[in-house]
């Protein structure tokens, strides 16, 4: 019986050798199936998840627009003790905080805390029109209660020091800042692509608990380059609940940028994708 069992060792040592190449059936065997493309118009299943969801939205956008405000008001105020974080500072804040949104609420619903992102992913087909319109709805309610939250905090300061409205900054054009949000928003959605693409997820099962953070590094690289030509908008929601908590005609001449660019940056982005993925297929 021990000789027998040794030998069933053995042959299973050769069947599956650690060492196996990639490429190979151990690692392209894996269940993947590529989902089917959503449809046009999404058929609430249940009222209640559709509240739950709404709430989870909401609560997302508000703690992103109350950190990094509050973290933009901080730098600008000369008797702050956070005035000293610098540039840097704020791109990590921004950063930091869609790491960790997208890590609590991905399991949910996606992580949809961004209308251009979320966009992006509509016309990837990855969901349908009337649930993209609903989280664009719900990201904007939530990112104008987080900034009105800033606001009483800061009543005075608020106004004084620009609300953290987004506005093309002196000494550059508006299209310079229409292409500084195109670009940032091709970077952003370009990485959420990436980072959550079905097949690699299949082929590697850390990346899902890892898509988080290649996409909020995404968003502290873009704001680190943008920051000093229009205070990087790339998430329309947020510029549009500062623009209206601010409510100043300085907010609102620059406004149309930061819903363009970052659409339009979006789009390529998916665009760009499908080209890939189906260059890919074709190859393989």
């Amino acid at each position: 019986m021990a000789e027998n069992k040794e030998e069933d060792v053995k042959l299973g040592a050769n069947k599956y050798r650690e060492t196996q190449p990639l490429g190979t059936a151990a690692q392209t065997d894996k269940d993947y199936k590529e989902p089917p493309p959503a449809p046009l118009v999404w058929r609430q299943k249940s009222c209640r998840h559709g509240l739950f969801t709404e709430l989870e939205f909401s609560m997302a956008t508000f703690l992103f627009l109350y950190i990094t405000i509050l973290t933009v008001m901080g730098l600008k105020r000369s008797d702050s003790l956070c005035s000293s974080v610098g540039i840097q500072g704020v791109a990590w804040a921004f950063g930091g905080m869609i790491f960790a949104l997208v890590y609590c609420t991905a399991g949910i619903s996606g992580g949809h805390i961004n209308p251009a992102v979320t966009f992006g992913l509509f016309l990837a087909r990855k969901l349908s029109l009337t649930r993209a319109v609903f989280y664009m709805v719900m990201q904007c309610l939530g990112a104008i209660c987080g900034a009105g939250v800033v606001k009483g905090f800061m009543v005075g300061p608020y106004q004084r020091l620009g609300g953290g409205a987004n506005v093309v900054n002196p000494g550059y054009t508006k299209g310079d800042g229409l292409g500084a949000e195109i670009i940032g928003t091709f970077v952003l959605v370009y990485t959420v692509f990436s980072a959550t693409d079905a097949k690699r997820n299949a082929r590697d099962s850390h990346v899902p608990i890892l898509a988080p953070l290649p996409i909020g590094f995404a968003v502290f690289l873009v704001h680190l380059a943008t920051i000093p030509i229009t205070g990087t908008g790339i998430t329309p929601a947020r510029s549009l609940g500062a623009a209206i908590i601010f409510n100043q005609d300085r907010a609102w001449d620059d406004h149309w940028i930061f819903w363009v660019g970052p659409f339009i940056g979006a789009a390529l982005a998916a665009v760009y994708h499908q080209i890939i993925i189906r260059a890919i297929a074709f190859k393989s």
